[in-house]
């Protein structure tokens, strides 16, 4: 497995550990901790933990919104603009998760190009 694999992995298994006891911004924790621990190169540092929310972020939403079919996702996509539907919804939620945690992978990255040169 190359690091791009093992990152994309740790980093979701990290997020739902840390999901389970802190709240939405636990996701940006286990994308920093993996770009500390698992260093990736040039714009994978931003897509692979972002792809990895993503993923984690809509599979979460439509376990969660398939348990009461979907009635609060359809009521929370009417108050947005996405015409009631909960799967635009979803996807909107996984981008928004994704954005964080590739920013703060960055962040993670940074980090430890600072830490290198001390």
């Amino acid at each position: 497995m190359n690091k791009n694999s093992i990152n994309f992995i740790a980093t979701i298994i990290l997020a739902v550990l840390l999901s389970l006891f802190l709240p939405w911004w636990s996701v940006m924790t286990a994308a920093l901790t993996t770009a500390l621990f698992i260093p990736l190169k040039r714009t994978a540092v931003f897509f692979i933990p972002f792809l990895a929310i993503l993923l984690f972020w809509i599979v979460y939403s439509y376990i969660l919104s398939s348990a009461n079919d979907f009635t609060l996702a359809k009521r929370i996509a009417v108050l947005l603009p996405l015409g009631g539907n909960p799967y635009l919804l979803m996807i909107v939620t996984g981008v928004v998760g994704g954005l964080a945690a590739g920013i703060s992978a960055v962040f993670g990255k940074q980090l430890t190009l600072l830490l290198k040169k001390s």
